[in-house]
């Protein structure tokens, strides 16, 4: 499976999101409008006040706190490398990560777990509402699906089945891959960050999650997991 492809011309990456306030009561005015009618069909029982604490889902109301991205090195011996865009300011951090892109090929793969229905257009609307162009690799407008060089590991392993939603931490049990979820999950990263003020811990957690589907990449090739040793984060 996925033998067609160069490993060392695929990027693996992961985002963090968070809401863009600490609190509810920090939203503007119409924006708490805004929040109200678009998660009603979501909230079940909270009120919008309570359930603000889940606004990092949504490109409108979160912000990106970190990027992590991952490259394939070396020949027979594989390795990863490994570095992170993060920071307070948004904006900043998206423009490193696309001065990145714009230095790879523009037939670079991106690989993400639920990367097309999460990660890609996320990064997308926040680059847009930031004011800032769309990288060659993240603008499919036009394009023919075989065109588009994204690869997705939740949906490849759907195998054609679009009820399915399966997680990075169950495949990474299935597969034998060391968790990514030995600290904190997706849920806490808002508090993390908001109430414990711990970014690094973030980024972290955000690149376990890259060498987990770095890793799933490999298994789903059948292939042998890359050695903790080979695997290196930069600067």
């Amino acid at each position: 499976m996925l033998e067609q492809y160069d490993l060392s011309n695929i990027l693996v990456l992961d985002i963090e999101t968070v809401p863009q306030y600490a609190t509810h009561d920090e939203l503007p005015d119409h924006f708490k409008k805004l929040w109200d009618l678009k998660t009603q069909r979501n909230r079940k029982d909270e009120t919008a006040e309570e359930f603000y604490e889940s606004a990092g889902i949504w490109a409108e109301f979160g912000k990106i706190i970190c990027i992590s991205v991952g490259i394939f090195t070396g020949g027979k011996d594989r390795g990863l490398r490994i570095k992170s865009f993060a920071g307070h300011d948004e904006k900043e951090l998206l423009e490193e990560f696309s001065a990145m892109l714009a230095g790879q090929p523009a037939n670079l793969v991106l690989c993400a777990h639920n990367g097309k229905e999460f990660d890609f257009p996320y990064i997308c609307r926040r680059l847009l509402i930031n004011g800032l162009p769309l990288p060659k690799q993240l603008d499919i407008a036009g394009k023919k699906p075989w065109e588009i060089g994204h690869l997705d590991t939740m949906e490849l392993w759907k195998f054609g089945d679009y009820k399915s939603y399966t997680s990075l931490n169950l495949l990474t049990a299935i597969f034998n891959i060391p968790t990514p979820k030995d600290d904190i999950d997706g849920s806490m990263v808002g508090s993390v960050y908001w109430k414990d003020n711990e970014l690094e811990r973030i980024c972290t957690y955000c690149q376990k999650d890259v060498v987990a589907t770095a890793q799933l990449l490999r298994r789903y090739r059948g292939e042998a997991l890359i050695a903790d040793e080979n695997i290196t984060i930069v600067g």
